[in-house]
């Protein structure tokens, strides 16, 4: 059932038919372009890294091959996460949380990474550790770029989007986990200190993987609560993140 007045429905679709402004396409291509680069090289004090140099392209990469997937095949979901951070309806709780998980803890990460490199504070890691690392860190990328591709609901915020007709996904990785979008961010978020050699980047990254599980956990009760068909969907689909575990 509905709510909303008839003017507030309007207010919506209008908002909805709105496209992505440039103030929404300027702050994607700053996060996704610049930052993760700036924070590696600054804090590093040099170009000279290769495994930094792949891990801003595995970023770029999969971020461009996701966007584009998503406009072929949801582009009303591009518009959907641009103006994401700027909806009304967003959980409370994750907007206390989603600037740590998606850009604080990440961001932190990469520079401890770049401060261990300049100041060498690790001790050197075994290149076929940092390959294997890199590995994990694509794959990872992968299995969120095809959660994106089957869910045309994928809110970079926790929302039950009762504008675009919300509905459970059970398609793709959806068959599997209960949420591989954010168990892609656990192992991307955990390898990429091991690819980047820096075992004190595991710091930040294992404090930010701690808030993925607790956002998880919190999106899955919201979802069990408000979005019709999730609790059949979750007695299929037992687990949330890792098969056989939790």
């Amino acid at each position: 059932m509905n709510d909303q007045t008839p003017i507030e429905r309007a207010k919506e679709s209008s908002k909805a038919d709105r496209g992505i402004g440039w103030r929404q396409v300027l702050r994607f291509a700053v996060f996704i372009f610049l930052l993760p680069a700036a924070a590696l090289f600054v804090s590093s004090g040099r170009l000279d890294w290769g495994m930094a140099w792949a891990f801003a392209g595995l970023t770029v990469f999969f971020t461009v091959v996701s966007r584009l997937l998503a406009l072929k095949k949801n582009p009303d979901l591009l518009v959907e996460r641009a103006r994401s951070l700027d909806t009304e309806d967003a959980a409370r709780w994750d907007r206390a949380l989603f600037p740590f998980v998606a850009m604080v803890g990440p961001l932190v990460t990469l520079v401890v990474a770049g401060l261990d490199r300049r100041f060498g504070w690790s001790p050197r890691l075994a290149l076929p550790l940092q390959w294997a690392a890199l590995a994990v860190v694509a794959l990872a990328y992968c299995l969120a770029t095809w959660a994106m591709a089957v869910n045309r609901f994928f809110s970079a915020v926790v929302r039950i989007q009762k504008d675009r007709g919300h509905t459970v996904v059970n398609s793709g990785p959806y068959r599997v986990v209960r949420h591989p979008a954010y168990a892609a961010g656990l192992g991307s978020q955990l390898a990429a200190p091991l690819m980047l050699g820096s075992w004190w980047a595991l710091v930040p990254a294992v404090l930010t993987a701690a808030l993925v599980v607790v956002r998880t956990a919190l999106e899955d009760r919201t979802l069990l609560e408000e979005l019709d068909g999730y609790v059949d969907y979750a007695r299929q689909v037992r687990y949330r993140l890792v098969p056989g575990l939790w």
